[in-house]
C-alpha cells in the first residue's frame, strides 16, 4: 500500500511538525529547569546534591505511565486532542512545583509531572511521521529529537537571565508558559490522516456498543505487544542505553561545571547554550543522514564518534575548553538521537503506533532513571562528599554506554521507509 502522506509538503503538513517540535522542546524546558538548579534546591531543603537527584530519578520513573495513559488515549480519541491535553497537564505540574513546601512535595509533584512529560514525545511523534511524506522521515525525525535540545537550551537561557532575579521558585512558574501552546494547536493543527481511517475500523466507533469497543481496544494494544514481544524487549534495552546516554551527559553537567569547574552561572548558562545549539545541529545532521546510509549506521556512527571526545569533556579547565569539547559530545549525544523517533515509529506495529515508540522510550527511561543517583554516587565515592568526581563518573558512564549502544543497535532489526498503511513491526 502507497503511503497516503506522501504526496508532498504543504502549510498544514509544516504546522503539524511545528507544533510536535514545540510540544517536545516546550516538555523538554520544563524538564531541564530543574537541572540547574539542583544545588540551590538541596540549600533551601537543607539536604545534599545527592538526595535532591531523587526528583529526576522519579521523573524519569513515571513517565513510562505517561506514555501508556496517553499514547492509548491517543489511539481511541485521536492524537491532536490529546496532545493538547498533555501540553496542559505538564505546564500546571510545572507551575505547582513553584509552591512546594518541602522536598517531599516536589519530589510527588515531579513524579506527576513525569507522567505528563512521558505521554509528549510519543503522541506527538506519531503526530507528525503520520502526516508528513515518507522521503522527508530522516529530516523530521531530527527536527523532532532537536525539540529536545532546544529546550535545554531554552532552560539555560532562562537560567542565565532570569534565575538571579526570581530564584529557583520563579523558574517553574515560568515553566507554566507552554500551556500557551493549546492555543495555537486547537486552532491550526488537524488530526493526523492515518488515525481517522483506523479508528473508523474500531467497534469503538459505533456508539451502540462503546463497551465492546473498550475491550477491543486493549486487546487491540495487547496483542500487538505480546505478538511482537522481542521486538517490544529489543526496543526496551536499546532505549535504556540511550537514556543513559543522553542523561548521563546532561543531566549533571551544569553541576560539575559549577561544583568541580567552578564556573559562575552566567559561564554554564553560556556553555549550556553552546552545547545544545551543537545537539540540535547533531540531531539535524544524522537525522539525515539516516535517511541516506540507514538507521542503524548513523545512530552507531554518531555514538562511535562521541568516545575520542570524552577525554577533552571531562578533563577540559578553561570555559572555552569546555564549551568547545562540550559542544562535539552534545552533537554526537543528540546525533545519535537525531533517527530515534523515525526509527521506533517504523519498528512500531500497525494500530499502536501513538503507544508502542513512547513505551518502549519511556521503559528505558524507567531502568535509566537511576543515573543522576548513581552518577552523584559514584563521584562522592570517587571522591569526597565535599569534593565529589564528578569527571570520572560522567566520564566512566559515557564510555560503558557507547559500548553498550553501538552493539544493541547494530545487531537490531530496521524498517527503513515503511508505509504506515502496510503491516508493521520488524523482524
Amino acid at each position: 500500500m502507497i503511503d497516503s502522506v506522501d504526496q508532498g509538503w504543504d502549510g498544514r503538513k509544516r504546522e503539524v511538525v511545528a507544533a510536535s517540535f514545540l510540544a517536545w522542546m516546550l516538555d523538554a524546558f520544563d524538564y531541564f529547569l530543574l537541572v540547574f538548579v539542583l544545588r540551590r534546591l538541596a540549600g533551601d531543603f537543607h539536604t545534599d546534591v545527592e538526595t535532591v537527584t531523587w526528583a529526576i530519578t522519579v521523573t524519569l520513573m513515571m513517565r513510562p505511565v505517561g506514555a501508556l495513559l496517553f499514547g492509548r488515549l491517543a489511539e481511541r480519541h485521536g492524537r491532536r486532542p490529546v496532545l493538547i491535553g498533555n501540553v496542559l497537564a505538564y505546564s500546571a505540574l510545572e507551575l505547582a512545583s513553584a509552591f512546594a513546601p518541602s522536598l517531599g512535595v516536589f519530589i510527588l509533584l515531579r513524579g506527576l509531572f513525569g507522567i505528563a512529560m512521558g505521554g509528549a514525545w510519543g503522541v506527538g511523534a506519531s503526530l507528525a511521521f503520520e502526516s508528513i511524506p515518507v522521503r522527508s522521515r530522516g529530516l523530521v525525525s531530527g527536527l523532532l529529537q532537536a525539540g529536545y535540545p532546544c529546550g535545554y537550551l531554552l532552560a539555560a537561557v532562562a537560567f542565565g537571565l532570569a534565575y538571579p532575579h526570581i530564584g529557583w521558585r520563579g523558574m517553574f512558574v515560568l515553566g507554566a508558559a507552554p500551556a500557551l501552546l493549546t492555543l495555537y494547536i486547537s486552532a491550526r493543527i488537524p488530526e493526523s490522516p492515518t488515525w481517522k481511517p483506523y479508528r473508523q475500523q474500531l467497534p469503538s466507533a459505533h456508539p451502540e456498543a462503546p463497551d465492546s469497543g473498550r475491550r477491543g481496544e486493549s486487546r487491540a494494544l495487547w496483542a500487538g505487544l505480546a505478538g511482537h514481544w522481542r521486538l517490544a524487549v529489543y526496543a526496551v534495552l536499546l532505549m535504556t542505553a540511550f537514556n543513559f546516554f543522553s542523561h548521563g551527559t546532561q543531566d549533571l553537567y551544569p553541576t560539575f561545571l559549577g561544583a568541580q569547574r567552578h564556573q559562575s552561572t552566567g559561564t554554564i548558562s553560556a556553555i549550556a547554550v553552546v552545547y545544545n545549539i551543537g545537539a540540535i545541529l547533531g540531531g539535524l545532521f544524522f537525522g539525515r543522514l539516516s535517511g541516506r546510509i540507514g538507521r542503524r549506521r548513523a545512530i552507531a556512527l554518531a555514538a562511535v564518534l562521541a568516545l575520542p571526545v570524552v577525554p577533552l569533556w571531562v578533563l577540559s579547565t578553561t570555559a572555552p575548553g569546555i564549551a568547545v569539547a562540550a559542544f562535539f559530545m552534545q552533537f554526537m549525544v543528540q546525533g545519535a538521537w537525531g533517527a530515534v523517533p523515525v526509527h521506533l515509529n517504523e519498528l512500531s506495529p500497525a494500530g499502536i503506533r501513538a503507544t508502542f515508540p513512547g513505551v518502549v522510550y519511556q521503559l528505558g527511561n524507567l531502568i535509566a532513571s537511576a543515573n543522576a543517583t548513581l552518577q552523584a554516587h559514584i563521584a562522592v565515592s570517587r571522591g569526597s562528599t565535599a569534593h565529589p568526581d564528578y569527571a570520572f563518573s560522567l566520564a566512566l558512564t559515557c564510555a560503558i554506554v557507547v559500548v553498550a549502544l553501538v552493539v544493541l543497535t547494530l545487531c537490531g532489526p530496521e524498517r527503513r521507509d515503511v508505509g504506515f498503511g502496510e503491516p508493521s513491526g520488524g523482524s
